[in-house]
């Protein structure tokens, strides 16, 4: 599956919760199943900078896919990097260089975050990204 094939079903899933609250509720109870990310993964190489929060995401390839492991301090932002991560995780580096992450505002996600949670996340996104772009060369 591409990543905008699982962008649209992603959307899809979460559009059937209307209320935005219980949408954003929803996302930060997806994540709470997710296992920690271990104490050993937890250094400043994997740490997203730019997040007031600590988060960490961790890119391994697999083949021709990456797959990453990633965790915050924050139940909300662990929620958001979650909704990136399965987005992007078991993809092509290509793809996720390429497709942008359009769920967030296409859910009306964003118009409910703070500018620096925003800011943030567009960090999540980069890092991810440039774990790719790595991965790729």
């Amino acid at each position: 599956m591409t990543v905008a094939e699982k962008q649209a079903q992603l959307i899809e899933d979460l559009s059937v919760i209307e209320d935005r609250q219980e949408r954003l509720a929803a996302v930060v109870d997806r994540a709470r199943r997710r296992p920690p990310l271990p104490e050993s993964a937890r250094t400043d190489v994997h740490r997203v900078h730019g997040c007031i929060s600590q988060v960490w995401v961790v890119g391994e390839r697999r083949g021709v896919t990456l797959h990453f492991h990633f965790d915050a301090d924050s139940p909300l932002v662990k929620g958001l990097v979650a909704l990136l991560v399965d987005l992007y995780d078991g993809a092509a580096a290509a793809d996720i260089v390429a497709t942008e992450p359009v769920l967030l505002d296409t859910l009306g996600i964003t118009r409910d975050l703070t500018p620096t949670r925003r800011n943030g996340l567009a960090a999540v996104r980069a890092q991810i990204k440039a774990l790719a772009a790595t991965t790729a060369a």
